[in-house]
């Protein structure tokens, strides 16, 4: 689609330099951070490590016998008390933490106190389930806020989660089961997609015809009647029932820093699923750094990664690194173009968003859309873009900066991968003179 604005910038082999009103409130604005990162990479990373509340102090930053690597040797923490608790207990207790937008248009504003009760309670359901630390749990679900109440669940207790991406299929789920030897799996009743229901409990039942592993299933009840869902007596319980009774606190687990966080599987280059496994010290305080650096996280800040929680991204961007760093965020369930295709930008007017992530496959396809469906909307609040998944081409860069960005908001072109937990290539927002479809340094 031709325009004639996006074709002279190109031409033009233009960079985009920082502007100077973002600079002056940047959370780093100097390069020299840099030669600080070369010059002493362990102390630079002890220095991010200690913005993180540890239990116990590490003995030894880094132990490194090629390929392995171990982080903060001896540290003992919790990635939900550090994403929780210490905001609760300073006083963020009452700030939004996560406000939910269902595709049917139901919402919902947990702040960081709700989340962090919510917490509390599954991790007793969980314990009460026969959940052990070291116990894997499979979690099968769409983009409702209990999908990130489990996962914090999950590590309060020092059980490692296996997040499922809602849209595999029923063998899928059963493959990913069978590898981490789930012992419990959590689930909705069904999802919204498009307008219609998917079948979640149906898929979870269908793959459950062969996982031993599996003692009991939680289910959240989403959908209601529509999603015709069967529980077993005995192995299938309601979310609600269970969580009506449970405590309201749950001691977290000392974690030492190389215990598991969590698994995420990859496809790879064959068929079999490869799971990916993250420890708890090094990545959080790697996502923790990355998102309040890249994104120049505030306080005040509404941030939105409109990435699914079942791939690497959605862990990163939207149950770690912003938690971690106690932001407000949006959650939306469903598809960018239902009921039509400005369901994005009607929510980030509607919320005030003020940063946004997404994947370059998304930006070509509102570009495809048109820019009357963003046109329609006020996207003044935006300060920041990002972008992640694979290599963005520059008309798309550059369609993204002028017509969702304004041509005032920086673009975080970032790579990485599911391995790395974060990004290794990556802009600064109010440092890196940007390159259209580059990643720059």
């Amino acid at each position: 689609m031709a325009d004639k604005a996006i074709e002279v910038l190109l031409d033009e082999k233009r960079n985009f330099p920082p502007p100077k009103e973002f600079k002056k409130s940047a959370n780093i604005k100097s390069a020299s951070i840099f030669n600080t990162a070369r010059k002493n990479p362990q102390a630079f990373w002890a220095k991010a490590a200690k913005e993180l509340h540890w239990f116990k102090p590490w003995r030894k930053v880094l132990e490194w016998n090629t390929p392995w690597a171990k982080w903060f040797i001896g540290g003992k923490l919790n990635a939900s008390y550090n994403c929780l608790d210490r905001h609760v207990q300073g006083g963020r207790k009452n700030k939004a933490a996560i406000i939910w937008e269902g595709e049917p248009g139901d919402e919902r504003v947990l702040t960081y106190r709700d989340v962090w009760r919510e917490v509390n309670k599954f991790a007793n359901v969980l314990k009460n389930l026969g959940v052990k630390k070291g116990d894997r749990v499979c979690l099968y679900m769409g983009m409702i806020p209990e999908l990130v109440i489990a996962m914090h669940a999950c590590n309060r207790i020092g059980a490692p989660h296996s997040v499922v991406f809602g849209g595999f299929s029923a063998e899928s789920l059963r493959d990913r089961i069978n590898d981490a030897q789930a012992k419990v799996l959590v689930t909705a009743d069904g999802g919204y997609r498009r307008g219609a229901v998917v079948p979640l409990k149906k898929n979870c039942d269908e793959a459950l015809t062969d996982t031993p592993s599996i003692e009991h299933v939680v289910v959240v009840k989403r959908v209601g009647t529509e999603s015709g869902a069967h529980m077993k007596d005995g192995r299938d319980h309601w979310w609600d029932e269970l969580m009506a009774n449970a405590p309201l606190w749950c001691e977290p687990e000392k974690m030492d820093s190389e215990d598991m966080l969590y698994i995420l599987y990859t496809s790879g280059t064959t068929g079999k699923p490869k799971g990916i496994v993250h420890t708890t010290g090094g990545y959080l305080t790697g996502v923790t750094l990355a998102n309040k650096w890249i994104f120049d996280m505030k306080d005040d800040d509404v941030f939105w990664c409109a990435a699914d929680i079942g791939w690497v991204t959605g862990h990163t961007h939207i149950v770690y690194g912003p938690m971690a760093n106690g932001v407000t965020q949006v959650m939306y369930e469903g598809t960018p173009d239902w009921p039509d295709k400005d369901r994005l930008w009607r929510i980030v007017e509607k919320y005030g968003v003020t940063i946004f992530h997404t994947a370059p496959t998304a930006i070509r396809t509102f570009m495809r859309w048109g820019n009357e469906f963003p046109g329609k909307h006020n996207l003044k609040s935006l300060r920041l873009l990002g972008t992640v998944g694979e290599p963005i081409n520059p008309e798309a860069w550059v369609w993204y900066h002028k017509y969702i960005g304004g041509g005032r908001c920086p673009v975080m072109d970032t790579w990485w991968q599911t391995e790395t937990g974060h990004p290794l290539i990556t802009p600064l927002p109010a440092i890196t003179k940007l390159k259209p479809g580059s990643a720059t340094n």
